[in-house]
């Protein structure tokens, strides 16, 4: 199976250059030019924004298709409890999941098993760092927004994998040793609500590889689910744990650490605007901040198909149905999970790997931008007048791209 380079494609046969996309992405990672929307790949953080705007769908998540479960021998599904929240409260999740089985997976987890491990181990880290006002680590997205945007920020991510990871890396093990399998027969997939998470599985932050082979759509596992549900003559014996299934919405993860000193953010927008005043210490005394780039948290996710506002509401009632159930818990070291690898800070735009010709560029751009209307339109393909004045110095557009009456014209 041929790895993907990237969580997000465009189709250039239904962009129409509407701009949309390139006037609402969180890191100005679009461009319009020739009538055709570009991905900046170095700034894009896979959000998923563009997905959500584009009023032609011309942005799709790049995800394996269901067939491609079969070219392994041993087959585990690995669901976000997003998917839950996608049928009607009438729909089980344990018919999902034989649903699931029936389709052809030998095996189905959700997340509770690492949603558990990564709770402990944060009550644990903010008690050891009293001062630090710690950042959840579980959205990829926010990690690689931090990265880019916010280095003094790096040192408060939680330093553990995400719960897709830890299950995926448990399950793992747990098939080579009970069913005596090769690595190679085992296809780990994992059922996502984001395009942040195909990127992630890909390229993961600290750690060198990832368990999971593949990522399917919420999306895809919906159409599938409704086509072929059935009445099972015996339903899977479903004990979910309530707490990770409400991890799917915002504020899910930090209930589930019993403090108070929490802030809990959905959206990007919002994320940029309080990652910005933490930076700057103009918000203090939070222990936790949990981030999640989609509206309502996971539910908002580009990849699924239910309005996130009822997708919330249905997380919210199966978390307090399921309430009494605790999560099933492998024997693990908190040590087998946490970060093996560094999280490097990310520079997006690098004017010049001389430091001297990069001031001389800066001031250039300086220059340029004095001669713009300074309105942001983003008619002439760029996200800002900032941003045009940059690419123009890069040699990546010019003056006359500008379709405002200029000062220097």
């Amino acid at each position: 199976m041929k790895p993907h380079i990237h969580g997000i494609t465009l189709n250039p046969l239904k962009c129409t250059g509407c701009t949309n996309c390139i006037k609402l992405c969180p890191t100005e990672a679009i461009r319009v030019k020739n009538g055709k929307a570009k991905i900046i790949e170095e700034k894009c953080i896979h959000c998923g924004t563009c997905l959500h705007v584009c009023p032609f769908n011309a942005f799709t998540g790049i995800t394996h298709d269901l067939k491609d479960i079969f070219q392994y021998p041993y087959k585990i599904a690995l669901l976000d409890p997003v998917l839950y929240s996608q049928f009607s409260e009438s729909i089980s999740p344990s018919k999902i999941i034989d649903t699931i089985r029936d389709y052809g997976f030998d095996d189905v987890y959700d997340l509770s098993m690492g949603s558990h491990i990564i709770t402990e181990f944060t009550k644990n880290h903010i008690e050891k760092n009293p001062d630090l006002s710690v950042i959840s680590s579980v959205c990829p997205a926010i990690l690689r927004l931090i990265q880019l945007r916010f280095h003094g920020l790096i040192k408060n991510i939680l330093p553990i994998i995400s719960p897709a990871e830890i299950v995926a890396s448990i399950i793992r093990k747990k098939a080579i040793k009970e069913l005596n399998l090769s690595d190679r027969e085992i296809g780990i997939f994992y059922i996502s609500p984001c395009t942040a998470q195909i990127f992630n599985f890909q390229y993961p932050l600290g750690k060198k590889t990832s368990n999971v082979n593949g990522v399917l759509s919420i999306k895809s596992l919906f159409l599938m689910i409704s086509k072929n549900l059935k009445a099972f003559d015996n339903d899977t014996y479903f004990t979910p744990s309530g707490d990770a299934i409400d991890w799917a919405r915002v504020e899910g993860e930090s209930k589930s650490l019993g403090i108070r000193e929490y802030l809990a953010i959905d959206g990007i927008e919002n994320v940029v605007e309080v990652l910005e005043e933490i930076e700057s210490n103009k918000i203090k005394d939070l222990k936790f901040i949990e981030c999640r780039a989609c509206t309502n948290g996971c539910v908002g996710g580009c990849l699924t198909v239910e309005n996130p506002f009822v997708a919330m509401n249905r997380v919210r009632r199966l978390a307090e149905k399921y309430d009494s159930y605790p999560a099933k818990i492998e024997e693990e070291s908190f040590d087998n999970f946490l970060f093996s690898e560094p999280i490097p800070e990310l520079y997006a735009t690098k004017l010049d790997l001389d430091f001297a010709k990069a001031i001389e560029k800066l001031m250039e751009i300086e220059k340029v931008l004095e001669l713009l209307p300074q309105i942001d339109c983003g008619a002439c393909g760029s996200p800002s007048c900032r941003a045009l004045a940059e690419d123009i110095v890069l040699g990546h557009a010019k003056l006359s791209d500008c379709m405002v009456d200029l000062k220097y014209k």
